[in-house]
């Protein structure tokens, strides 16, 4: 309910859902609310943060809400920074705002050292399968994003867990779409984080790995074709060559006791160099490509807005 009361006058309707919660707090809010904007919305089953967060973008969007904004009910997000995430949205810079926590580093000291290193290690691997090498902190919840954006994803092919915020990056990825960090402060209590680093780092790096190869077979062979195209395999060949090569020889001059020749060398030296540099050609494209024009404004679902309408979604996730 502290949440719910810190909301302000900008937002217009307010999703709370109830993902099977064992405290009841659906029922709870209906009991004890009075904020005529809030709607429980109740999962019969566990469906976990992602499935939460889905069902409460439906359901905005189905009331011809523009923009979405989910936070969590634990209190770590300040309801205040709501307009923060809206703004670049409502101004036609991004499609998809996110928190990030490390953009202030005099504060990251606040933050439990196991979260600093498990969420560094999470957004190399998460630049890597979502190609938005510009953004940080990648399993930040705190989230808004255009309903035309929204309407336009996947909701069944989305992971339901908590790779979700990750996953949803790629598939905003895979639509072009503007994504942009929004430095925020996060207040940690005395509440325990259900995410376990060593218990999730090798389900996440499956995932990343999967995401990676979806992404680059999405974008560089089957949507479009550039130049970076023939950079990869072509670079991947040739370094596998040499190296292939290289050991090889290597291994036979250990075994019979003679110096390779210089002729043999240059063979695997130099598909090795140039497969290493149309590697990091392709690396290069990749990172330039980062989505810049903001797509929510050519994707109109056919549906009419209610005027400055901004919906937020609540996701009681359960403990």
């Amino acid at each position: 309910m502290d949440v719910i009361d810190q909301i302000g006058p900008e937002v217009s309707r307010i999703y709370v859902v109830d993902d099977c919660c064992p405290d009841n707090s659906g029922d709870y809010v209906v009991t004890n609310c009075m904020d005529h904007r809030v709607s429980v919305i109740r999962h019969e089953e566990n469906q976990g943060v992602g499935g939460a967060v889905m069902t409460g973008y439906q359901a905005a969007i189905e009331d011809g809400m523009e923009i979405l904004v989910k936070i969590d009910s634990d209190g770590q997000m300040d309801p205040a920074l709501i307009m923060y995430f809206v703004n670049p949205i409502a101004e036609g810079d991004a499609d998809y705002t996110k928190g990030n926590r490390f953009f202030d580093l005099e504060k990251v000291h606040s933050m439990p050292r196991s979260r600093i290193f498990g969420n560094a290690m999470l957004s190399l691997m998460s630049k890597l399968s979502s190609g938005y090498w510009n953004i940080f902190d990648p399993t930040n919840g705190y989230t808004a994003i255009h309903a035309d954006v929204a309407h336009h994803l996947p909701f069944n092919k989305i992971s339901r867990r908590y790779f979700f915020e990750t996953d949803l990056l790629f598939r905003l990825n895979t639509l072009r779409a503007v994504v942009v960090d929004v430095p925020m402060h996060a207040k940690y209590g005395s509440e325990v984080s259900n995410l376990k680093i060593s218990r999730i780092i090798w389900e996440f790096f499956v995932k990343h790995v999967r995401n990676f190869f979806k992404r680059i077979f999405y974008n560089y062979y089957l949507r479009d074709m550039s130049l970076a195209s023939i950079e990869l395999p072509v670079g991947l060949l040739l370094l596998g060559f040499g190296s292939l090569y290289g050991f090889y020889h290597w291994m036979h001059s250990a075994q019979v006791g003679l110096p390779t020749s210089a002729g043999t060398v240059m063979l695997s030296a130099l598909p090795i160099l140039g497969g290493i540099q149309l590697l990091l050609g392709f690396i290069g494209y990749d990172v330039s490509s980062v989505p810049i024009r903001p797509i929510h404004r050519s994707l109109k679902a056919p549906r009419r807005y209610k005027s400055d309408s901004v919906a937020r979604v609540e996701v009681d996730k359960e403990l």
